[in-house]
């Protein structure tokens, strides 16, 4: 069953770090952070592509993007778990230096090679917003 989300470029990359995440957490965390920095983890990535679906399931654009940033507000919380669990010594530079690349394509989908002007879009250069352009074809 495809659904009309399953297109977007922004739930799909949000949904693979979701995945991601969750198992990171539950996996590299000590256990005494399972139920603190490691559920506030989990819950901010599920959050960024469960409101990316509940904005896209809207039929006014106004409602639709209220949606899309508080999904853009729980990314920025990942971004900072992710922060604290590197100073805390849970994850590596190096995984840290990955999970941070990933977490800029959820907010940067592809754009257009050059926007009207001619000038490279912020999202090509990383500081674009959740976007909407199909990543996986077929889903």
């Amino acid at each position: 069953m495809s659904l009309h989300h399953h297109s977007l470029v922004a739930w799909q990359r949000a949904d693979d770090l979701f995945i991601t995440l969750h198992q990171l957490a539950l996996q590299a965390f000590p256990p005494h952070e399972k139920f603190e920095l490691g559920s506030q983890l989990r819950r901010a990535a599920y959050s960024v592509p469960a409101n990316i679906v509940e904005g896209f399931a809207r039929r006014y654009r106004r409602a639709r993007v209220h949606f899309l940033n508080i999904a853009e507000g729980s990314l920025a919380e990942v971004g900072y778990c992710l922060h604290a669990a590197r100073r805390l010594g849970y994850i590596t530079d190096a995984k840290y230096d990955e999970l941070e690349i990933e977490v800029k394509k959820v907010s940067a989908p592809p754009a257009r090679q050059e926007t009207e002007s001619g000038r490279v879009s912020s999202a090509e250069r990383g500081g674009g917003r959740i976007g909407t352009r199909p990543l996986r074809p077929g889903l």
